[in-house]
């Protein structure tokens, strides 16, 4: 049987940063020619970064990305490398708004592309036919939809193209790719992490697979934008299933392998198929061993995840360092472990600020964290600062606690202003669930490293990260005693938080049925959970939303984030 030499190029994309991306894409078109590949792959919206949002609506923002598509095709020729044919994602237009019987926005202007470049020229271009509108996706009112499959014949090896969304649907071109003989499937993707997506992901490619008798070849971005992470784990299967190559998680990587596909005989036409026929060149071709990558456990997939994320927020948007406050409790510590691994210790700087309630064991905790990281450390008590408005203003109660939390982000955001660093706020989604947290206090912050992870997921994260550093003969990062210890905001005498929360196993239990399930009252009381607790976790919830919509962004992780993927009104009586 005929056969085919594809790279994949899992690559980390700077929104609208097109120059850069386009190098990206050289680096790969010359890395995959070293390798002997025929085809070279990117992922969707390659050119450009993806998500774009309602950069879909700027007419400037589409023509500079065809300029620098048709820029990169010949930059690609121009360094020898035209010969090798190259597809990647990228946003085209600006197009006549086209309305049509999907009910499309009758306002788009974009289309979601796949670009095949070859000899200095765009030879075809492909548009997303699906366009996705839940969960973090709007590409519906975004995007103009696609209708035509392009096939491309390179030697003897006939090429489908599909776009992400367009496999995970019946119907489109993935229809198509049986009728029109395609031996191989090349998907472009940008499809983000969430735990346990593996479970779903790899199962349709295989079934996508086997439905049209072809090999899928999937190629996926790699790096966080905003509050998603993408995780590459590009992946080649055969027609049966079977994986013959798979790219690892998190991180930029270039996927070479050898597919066999049958010889497609003579085109035939159909409706709705454009096939391009694209030469095959001789090679020297390197012997050849596939990565087969196996994905790390789940807890060590979140931690990479988070510091992905992490690590993307800060270069992306030019930040030398990050600060945040350490309070020697888990979250903040579990926080700073992230920062260090993502960016560096050198490049962390943690305050401890101690207040007149302050125990013993949180400073030196916090003291311990910083030595075990080397993180860059500092102790800025908040006493002097708190006194004034409490006797200005006769504050007592909570209002006398909340004063405390403010001026602790008042400290950090003047070093932020002083210093550059971007803020790091430490409130976990449990915590953000049921707005135990002040506003303008341990709330304040431009990025969250826990926003998705439940409090009870950062205390298995610690453990983990302590277990692998042992396991590597390092250093644990979080003293024993911040993991072990009862959770306390300390904004009063031997404060607790479960003098106020249910334990934090049973609230992320109700909170997982309430908020990922969307049960209602009626169906976790059915299910026999104490009705007090169920009023008390369903009231805090409910009345948390206007916290939750200042709350800085962060990874998002799981099914059902706050911000893209829940999105409820502020003002707002329940009748359930």
């Amino acid at each position: 049987m005929p056969m085919l030499r594809i790279a994949l190029a899992q690559t980390d994309p700077v929104m609208g940063d097109f120059p850069a991306n386009a190098a990206a894409a050289i680096d790969a078109a010359r890395r995959a020619r070293e390798a002997g590949a025929d085809l070279v792959a990117l992922g969707e919206m390659a050119l450009s970064g993806y998500p774009i949002e309602d950069l879909a609506t700027r007419p400037a923002f589409l023509a500079a990305s065809h300029a620098h598509l048709l820029d990169l095709a010949a930059r690609l020729e121009a360094e020898g490398l035209g010969d090798l044919p190259m597809v990647l994602g990228f946003p085209d237009g600006p197009f006549d708004p086209r309305p049509d019987d999907r009910g499309t926005s009758p306002t788009s202007i974009a289309q979601n592309c796949a670009a095949v470049l070859h000899g200095g020229r765009l030879v075809a271009r492909q548009a997303k036919f699906h366009l996705p509108n839940y969960s973090v996706f709007d590409e519906y009112r975004n995007f103009i939809p696609g209708d035509e499959l392009v096939v491309l014949r390179i030697g003897d090896v006939d090429v489908a193209l599909a776009i992400c969304e367009d496999i995970w649907r019946d119907g489109g071109p993935v229809s198509r790719v049986a009728s029109a003989d395609a031996g191989v499937l090349l998907v472009i993707n940008g499809s983000p992490y969430e735990r346990d997506k593996d479970d779903v992901r790899l199962p349709l490619v295989r079934r996508r697979a086997r439905e049209t008798d072809a090999v899928v070849a999937y190629v996926n971005l790699v790096g966080g934008q905003d509050d998603l992470v993408f995780d590459g784990d590009s992946v080649v299967v055969d027609p049966t299933g079977r994986i013959v190559a798979r790219a690892p998680q998190f991180q930029e990587h270039l996927l070479v392998v050898d597919v066999e596909a049958p010889d497609p005989g003579e085109p035939t036409v159909l409706d709705g198929v454009v096939r391009v026929t694209l030469p095959k060149h001789e090679r020297v071709r390197p012997p050849l061993q596939p990565d087969v990558s196996r994905p790390p456990d789940d807890l060590q997939q979140i931690w990479e995840a988070l510091t992905l994320g992490l690590a993307g927020y800060v270069r992306k948007n030019g930040f030398p360092s990050v600060i945040l406050g350490l309070s020697g409790g888990i979250d903040s510590s579990v926080v700073a472990s992230l920062a260090a691994d993502a960016i560096g210790p050198q490049r962390v700087h943690g305050v401890s600020m101690p207040s007149r309630y302050s125990s013993e064991h949180s400073r030196s905790d916090a003291d311990e964290l910083a030595d075990r990281i080397g993180l860059v450390y500092r102790t800025e008590p908040i006493e002097d600062l708190v006194l004034p408005f409490e006797r200005q203003l006769h504050l007592e109660g909570l209002a006398a606690e909340n004063i405390q939390a403010r001026a602790r982000a008042l400290i950090l955001m003047a070093l932020s202003n002083q210093e550059g660093h971007l803020v790091l706020t430490t409130g976990n989604k449990s915590e953000l669930a049921v707005g135990y947290s002040t506003v303008y206090g341990d709330s304040v912050g431009g990025f969250n490293p826990l926003k998705d992870v439940p409090k009870s997921l950062v205390w298995q994260l610690a453990r983990w990260r302590n277990r692998a550093a042992l396991e590597r003969g390092e250093t644990a990062p979080i003293p024993e005693s911040s993991i072990a210890k009862p959770p306390s905001a300390e904004l009063r005498v031997d404060q607790t938080d479960q003098q106020t929360l249910p334990s934090y196993e049973l609230l992320d239990e109700i909170l997982e049925r309430y908020i990922t399930d969307r049960w209602s009252r009626q169906q976790l009381l059915d299910a026999g959970y104490d009705p007090a607790v169920v009023q008390q976790v369903v009231a805090l919830t409910d009345r948390a939303e206007w916290k939750r919509r200042q709350s800085a962004i962060g990874p998002k992780i799981s099914q059902m984030a706050f911000g893209r993927d829940r999105r409820l009104p502020i003002t707002y009586r329940p009748a359930d």
